[in-house]
C-alpha cells in the first residue's frame, strides 16, 4: 500500500492467469541473461547504466547536470501559425545534434502558449516533416499506418485538455500531411489551467509525439494572470517555470531509440518502452539554478509509457496547489506523488530553507509496468537537479486558500448524482499473431461501430474495470471529469463469471459483485477537476462526467465535419496518401465525414494498438 500522499491506495493487482503466463515469460528470460542483471544505475547523483542485458537496449553514459535547464519560449496572440517541420537537436552537451521533430521553429518539443481563457485562439497548423526519424520502427499492421508514413508521416494536431469543436480537436482520422494545412479555432471558454498540445495521428501517435512535437499551453485569468503581482498570491515570471518530463532511451551513436528490447524486433509494435534517462524540455538530466525561496512549477508528464512516483531526493515537503483543470480549493502538502502520461501538477517548492550551493533532485522510484519489469527494466531514477544560488527569490508564503473567498475562483463543486451508470472495460486480449497482444477497451478496436453515445446535459458514471496487471491513464476528449472512487476487483472471479469473448464483441460486464473491498476515495490533490485518470491494475475507477449541451459549448460537439484538410495554397488535397480520392466531389461525401471525439489510453503505444474508442455526445436519443 502506497501512502495516501502517494495517491494510490490499492494494491496492484493481477489475476492468476496472467500471473502463469507472465512466469512462464520471465523463466524464458532468465535462461536467456542469467547472471547478467537488468539495467543498473550508480549513486543517486550519477545514474550509470551498469550490467548488460541482452534482452535490453540502454542508452550510453552521459553526465548528469553538465546541460542548463532550457527555457521553452512562449508564444502570445490571436492568430497563431505552428509549423511541425524535420529539425535536428542536442538533448545533451557530448551528443551531437540528432533527427528529431519540433513545432513552431523549435528543433524539439513547441513554444508554451499563453492565452486568457474566454478569448478565442486560432492556430494554422502547417506540416513540414520530412523521412520520420523512427521510418524503421513503423508497424504497417497497425490500424491506418501506411508504408508511406515512413517518408511522408501525416500529423494531426490536438489541444489536450481543451473544449474544442470536434473538426479543430485533432481527431486521429484527419490527417494533414506533409504540405498541407489545417485551421483550428480554440474557444477556451473553460477555466485557467496548463493544457498540452501533441500530435494525435492515428498509428503513428507515439512515433510523433516521441520524436518531438508536443507543447504546453497555459490558460490564464483574472485569479491567476500569471504577471508580477498575481492575484492568487503565487510566484509569476522567473519564479513560474514550466516542466516538459520524459524519459528516453538512446542508440549508442546517440540517437532517439522508440525500442527498449530485442524481443520484439524492428518494425514490429513493442507495446511500451521504459527509458533510462530523464529528459526535461528537451535536455539529458539538466541542472536550474534557484533562487531561495518559492517557485511554481508548472509539470506534465509527457512521456509515451511510464507512471512516475515524483519527490524530491532530500524528501522535503511540497505542495499541489492544481491539476489537469486548475486550483484545487486548498493546497495540498505531499513528499510524493504518482503522475501519469497526459496528466499535470501544478506545484508550489520552496527553497529557502537550503543553503547556498546545495543540491536537490527531482526523482522517481515507481517500478515499471509488469510486463517491462519481467524483462528486467527498473526505474528510470531521475529528472532534473536545482541547485540553491545566493539570491533571495520570492519570499510569499504558500495561500491557505486557492477557490472559495474572497477575490478568489468559486469553491469545486460537490459530486453531482449521474443520470446513467456506464460500465466501459480495459483489457490485453491475446491471439495467435505477431505481436501477440492487442490493448482493448470493451474488448472491440476502433473502427467498431458500438461506441459510447451519452446525451447532451446529462452526467454519468464511467466505471473503468481494468483487468489488466498494469495502471492505465484513461483520457477522454471535450469534458472534463471528477474522481468519485477506486476499488479492487476479484479479476479472476470476474473473468470466469463473464468470459472474454473474441476481440470485435463489445464485454462490458459489470464488476458489481466482484469488488474486492471498500470504495477509496482520490488523493487529495486529485480532487479537482481532470481530463485523465488513473486506473490501476485490478481495479474499478469510477469517475463523474458531465457531457455539456450545444448552448452551453458554443458549437455543436455532434457536427461532421470532413477528414480532409487543405493544402498550403488553400486547394483540397486530390488524393491522401493511401491513394484514395481526396477531389473535392469526394471531399464532401459521406465516406469522408467524420463525427465525435475519442477516449482512449494515454499509453501512446496502447492508443495506437488499439486502445482508443470513438464516442459521441448527442442532443437527443442516450447512448
Amino acid at each position: 500500500m502506497r501512502p495516501p500522499d502517494g495517491g494510490r491506495a490499492i494494491p496492484e493487482m493481477f489475476d492468476r492467469r496472467r500471473f502463469l503466463r507472465g512466469a512462464g515469460i520471465a523463466a524464458t528470460s532468465a535462461t536467456l541473461y542469467a547472471g547478467t542483471g537488468g539495467r543498473v544505475f550508480g549513486t543517486p547523483s550519477t545514474p550509470q547504466p551498469g550490467a548488460e542485458n541482452p534482452l535490453l537496449f540502454r542508452s550510453p553514459s552521459m553526465q548528469p547536470f553538465v546541460d542548463e535547464l532550457p527555457t521553452l519560449p512562449v508564444l502570445r496572440g490571436d492568430h497563431l501559425d505552428l509549423v511541425a517541420a524535420s529539425t535536428r537537436h542536442r538533448f545533451h552537451r557530448d551528443m551531437g545534434e540528432v533527427p528529431a521533430l519540433g513545432y513552431g521553429g523549435e528543433t524539439y518539443l513547441g513554444p508554451t502558449i499563453e492565452r486568457r481563457v474566454d478569448e478565442p485562439l486560432t492556430v494554422r497548423f502547417v506540416n513540414r516533416i520530412g523521412a520520420h526519424p523512427f521510418a524503421a520502427d513503423m508497424d504497417t499492421s497497425l490500424h491506418g499506418v501506411a508504408e508511406s508514413y515512413r517518408t511522408s508521416p501525416p500529423c494531426s494536431l490536438h489541444l489536450h485538455g481543451g473544449v474544442t469543436p470536434p473538426d479543430s480537436d485533432g481527431h486521429p482520422e484527419r490527417l494533414v500531411f506533409p504540405g498541407q494545412s489545417a485551421v483550428h479555432t480554440f474557444p477556451l471558454r473553460q477555466s485557467a489551467s496548463a493544457l498540452w498540445y501533441h500530435d494525435h495521428a492515428m498509428g503513428i501517435t507515439r512515433t510523433n509525439v516521441y520524436a518531438g512535437l508536443a507543447g504546453m499551453v497555459l490558460l490564464r485569468d483574472e485569479f491567476d494572470t500569471g504577471e508580477p503581482g498575481n492575484p492568487l498570491g503565487v510566484p509569476a515570471g522567473e519564479f513560474e517555470v514550466p516542466l516538459v518530463l520524459q524519459e528516453k532511451l538512446f542508440t549508442p551513436e546517440g540517437n532517439q531509440n522508440i525500442r527498449s528490447t530485442v524481443v520484439v524486433p524492428q518494425g514490429l509494435w513493442e507495446g511500451g518502452a521504459v527509458g533510462d534517462v530523464g529528459v526535461v524540455n528537451g535536455r539529458v538530466w539538466p541542472q536550474l539554478e534557484v533562487a531561495r525561496g518559492l517557485y511554481r512549477f508548472r509539470v506534465l508528464n509527457a512521456a509515451s509509457f511510464s507512471l512516475w512516483n515524483l519527490f524530491f531526493g532530500n524528501h522535503m515537503r511540497f505542495w499541489v496547489i492544481g491539476n489537469d483543470h486548475g486550483l484545487l480549493d486548498t493546497p495540498v502538502a505531499v513528499q510524493k506523488l504518482l503522475l501519469e502520461p497526459g496528466e499535470r501538477v501544478d506545484l508550489l517548492v520552496d527553497f529557502s530553507g537550503l543553503e547556498p550551493g546545495e543540491t536537490v533532485e527531482l526523482r522517481n522510484d515507481e517500478p515499471p509496468p509488469f510486463q517491462a519489469a519481467i524483462l528486467g527494466e527498473v526505474a528510470m531514477p531521475m529528472f532534473c537537479r536545482f541547485r540553491i544560488g545566493d539570491r533571495r527569490g520570492f519570499n510569499g508564503s504558500v495561500p491557505q486558500r486557492l477557490r472559495g473567498g474572497p477575490g478568489l475562483p468559486p469553491a469545486l463543486p460537490p459530486l453531482e448524482t449521474p443520470d446513467l451508470v456506464r460500465n466501459l472495460t480495459i483489457s490485453q486480449p491475446y491471439e495467435l499473431r505477431d505481436p501477440p497482444s492487442i490493448m482493448a477497451l470493451n474488448n472491440i478496436t476502433f473502427d467498431n461501430s458500438d461506441i459510447e453515445m451519452p446525451r447532451q446535459g446529462t452526467v454519468e458514471q464511467w466505471n473503468l474495470i481494468n483487468i489488466t496487471p498494469d495502471p492505465h491513464p484513461i483520457h477522454i476528449h471535450l469534458v472534463n471529469f471528477r474522481i468519485l472512487a477506486r476499488t479492487a476487483l476479484r479479476t479472476v472471479d470476474y473473468q470466469l463469471a463473464n468470459p472474454q469473448p473474441a476481440v470485435g464483441v463489445k464485454w462490458t460486464p459489470s464488476a458489481e459483485n466482484f469488488l474486492a473491498g471498500p470504495q477509496q476515495p482520490p488523493a487529495e490533490w486529485e480532487s479537482g477537476w481532470k481530463d485523465i485518470v488513473r486506473v490501476e491494475a485490478g481495479t474499478v475507477t469510477r469517475i463523474i462526467v458531465r457531457f455539456p449541451t450545444a448552448e452551453e459549448l458554443g458549437f455543436d460537439p455532434d457536427a461532421t465535419f470532413s477528414r480532409t484538410p487543405s493544402t498550403e495554397d488553400g486547394d483540397p488535397a486530390m488524393r491522401d496518401h493511401g491513394g484514395h480520392d481526396m477531389s473535392p466531389a469526394h471531399a464532401h461525401s459521406r465516406d469522408n465525414e467524420l463525427q465525435g471525439y475519442v477516449w482512449h489510453c494515454h499509453l501512446l503505444d496502447h492508443e495506437d494498438h488499439d486502445m482508443m474508442l470513438k464516442y459521441r455526445t448527442v442532443a437527443n436519443e442516450p447512448g
